[in-house]
């Protein structure tokens, strides 16, 4: 090969080389699968980890349209009349607004969605045009959605104003107390033109959460540690959607009135409050090799006795009617414990 071929051959290489590396969709989407597949946190990603990294990084998203421009895209939407709202094509920017919208019959609709959206088993068919850290905007622009429903706290706030930047329509699903969860059916039902199924929908959730603060409001409280991630260790407190579920239960968690919704903790922290329950959620509600091994401390009565459960964190993390149902699970399990503790020796408070 002569000189000249040579050059031309490296010059060639180099072009390619170049090219690759600052292609922005395969370089990122490479990034995004190493560091999903290297995260033990990947469970919660989808659901509470979304508002838990965007909180610290970006807090109050400072980027997303103002509450009054919603209302007004709102309104224009269900002004139109129910034919043209069951056609809307839209994009859900979270798993539980995808799950939520095939509950009240519009999951036809949706013709883009973000990764670990895979509930009802048709969700996983769905493009995927980013994940809770960033969004495909290009790709969003190209599918000219007539709606995006997007996440207030879970979706990242400047790639939602870049979406204003292109006159695509935003509204937000915010569903922040267990009971707002009814309110999100109906909003949906009445955008998508459903609200024949979305009001029975609703109504089945709110009994089944009452029936619970009934059966539950008046039980003795169990301490109870709930662990959200574990590297590092992470609770819930406060208004977190966790601690909501906790408080349904009567359980009592010592960090409930920390300075953030989702404090990390240090495991001395955590031992000395000697809890009765420790709730340990895990993807497809089966043990992880990330979670903590809480059965090498036997002198805390959770693992003394063995009430370390694990609900599914897919169906507890996701705003959702689904969700009540692992809440009932899990409450019952707490009960258990209350009953074993009853009749057995009181701890010291």
């Amino acid at each position: 090969m002569t000189a000249t071929k040579q050059n031309r051959l490296v010059w060639l290489l180099m072009c390619v080389v170049a090219l690759a590396l600052n292609t922005p969709s395969v370089y990122a989407q490479n990034e995004t699968a190493k560091s999903k597949s290297a995260d033990p946190n990947a469970a919660v990603d989808d659901a509470l980890g979304s508002e838990v990294n965007n909180a610290a990084s970006n807090p109050g998203n400072s980027g997303q349209p103002k509450i009054s421009e919603i209302d007004a895209i709102f309104d224009e939407i269900t002004q139109l009349s129910k034919d043209k709202r069951q056609k809307l094509r839209i994009i859900a920017l979270a798993p539980h607004i995808v799950e939520s919208l095939f509950e009240v019959g519009a999951g036809q609709q949706v013709i883009a969605t973000t990764a670990h959206a895979d509930y009802p088993e048709a969700a996983k068919n769905i493009l995927q045009i980013g994940n809770y850290a960033r969004l495909q905007i290009e790709k969003i622009v190209q599918l000219q959605p007539d709606v995006v429903i997007a996440w207030k706290t879970g979706n990242p706030g400047d790639d939602l104003a870049r979406l204003k930047q292109y006159k695509i329509k935003v509204i937000y699903s915010n569903p922040t107390t267990l009971s707002q969860v009814g309110d999100e059916l109906l909003m949906l039902g009445q955008l998508t033109g459903r609200e024949d199924v979305a009001e029975p929908a609703a109504s089945q959730y709110r009994e089944q959460l009452d029936m619970l603060k009934a059966r539950y409001a008046k039980k003795a409280p169990m301490r109870t540690f709930y662990e959200l991630w574990s590297r590092p260790l992470r609770t819930v407190a406060n208004n977190a959607w966790p601690q909501q579920q906790l408080a349904l239960c009567g359980a009592k968690n010592p960090f409930a009135n920390a300075s953030d919704d989702y404090p990390s903790v240090g495991l001395e922290q955590v031992l000395v409050t000697l809890p009765q329950v420790i709730i340990q959620p895990t993807q497809h509600a089966s043990d992880t090799p990330d979670a903590l091994n809480w059965a090498q401390w036997q002198h805390i009565p959770a693992a003394k006795n063995g009430f370390i459960f694990h609900p599914n964190a897919d169906k507890v993390h996701r705003m959702t009617s689904r969700m009540l149902d692992e809440v009932a699970l899990m409450c019952e399990q707490i009960d258990k414990a209350r009953q074993f503790y009853q009749t057995d020796t009181p701890l010291p408070h």
